[in-house]
């Protein structure tokens, strides 16, 4: 295992910690309306952030780990994709205004920093203790990538989510919208608005989404610094994006299939390390190709249908 020492922790953090302020202080100091070119200047930046770090890693740490950590983050941006599609059920479902929408995002992606980190390096500390967990791990992904090669077959199924059912017996849950306040006081009482249902359900699929995120991001490197990081930066983007990509990705008609794909692949990397590793750059490469694919495809499909 790689050790990173405290001050590529203290230099990332600082990081995160500065562009979130910045991100909340200067853009989105007020609930509004996220605009498209808004949301593409506000991506742009995020992924401009991440490769400057990543470039950063290269420079301190060397060739191979800056490899992992643009691999391992285009698998997570990549994947990201997935996430956004789910959070858009979820806001049409629950009725989430435009302006309130950013401000879900943002406590939410807060809240997965979190999760994140406690997934990898629980995921990281099991691999270490028991190498079997690495055939569970890719047997995860395995399953991950089946089941996204028939979209129609998931479902977000919010009425049953366990975390849901939690926070409706924690407290009573206002049945409207009070601007952007997750708690309000009515008839004496205490209760939860429907936007901060809307939270707690964003904070859940994303720990169903880091149960095949993080064995996935497993697969490229177990350098704890590197893992976590570029899951940091592609969970930092995934607001802007969700809202440069959100009218987008209905005509991206292949994406999930590209996406069992590459988790596919991932699974395989994994599962058959210790006989036929694959360098990061083979890795890069392939995933990279695959989601070029899936692009040009879905872009043919496309045309073909406006014919």
């Amino acid at each position: 295992m790689l050790v990173s020492d405290a001050g590529h922790w203290i230099i990332f953090g600082t990081v995160v910690i500065a562009a979130l302020a910045a991100d909340l202080a200067l853009f989105h100091r007020e609930s509004h309306e996220v605009k498209l070119k808004g949301a593409l200047l506000e991506s742009a930046g995020w992924i401009a952030l991440s490769v400057v770090f990543g470039a950063w890693i290269y420079i301190s740490r060397g060739h191979e780990a800056g490899l992992q950590f643009l691999t391992a983050y285009v698998l997570e941006k990549s994947m990201s994709a997935d996430n956004i599609l789910v959070f858009i059920l979820i806001f049409a479902s629950l009725r989430v205004p435009a302006r309130q929408q950013h401000k879900v995002l943002f406590y939410g992606v807060a809240g997965a920093l979190v999760m994140r980190a406690l997934f990898v390096l629980a995921g990281i500390e099991l691999l270490q203790r028991f190498h079997a967990v690495l055939f569970v791990f890719g047997a995860i992904l395995l399953v991950a990538g089946a089941r996204m090669l028939w979209p129609s077959r998931r479902s977000t199924q919010l009425e049953q989510n366990w975390l849901l059912r939690i926070a409706r017996w924690l407290s009573p849950i206002a049945d409207h919208y009070e601007g952007d306040n997750f708690w309000v006081k009515e008839d004496g009482r205490r209760k939860a608005t429907v936007l901060f249902v809307a939270l707690v359900a964003v904070e859940a699929m994303d720990i169903l989404f880091a149960v095949d995120s993080v064995p996935a991001v497993l697969a490229i490197t177990r350098d704890p610094l590197i893992a976590y990081s570029s899951n940091a930066f592609a969970i930092l983007g995934l607001r802007a994006l969700y809202f440069a990509l959100s009218g987008a990705l209905a005509r991206l008609r292949y994406l999930h299939q590209g996406l069992a794909v590459i988790l596919l692949f991932v699974a395989g990397k994994m599962l058959a390390s210790d006989h036929l590793p694959i360098s990061s750059g083979i890795s890069l490469a392939i995933i990279g190709g695959i989601l070029l694919l899936t692009v040009i495809a879905s872009a043919a499909a496309g045309n073909k249908t406006g014919d």
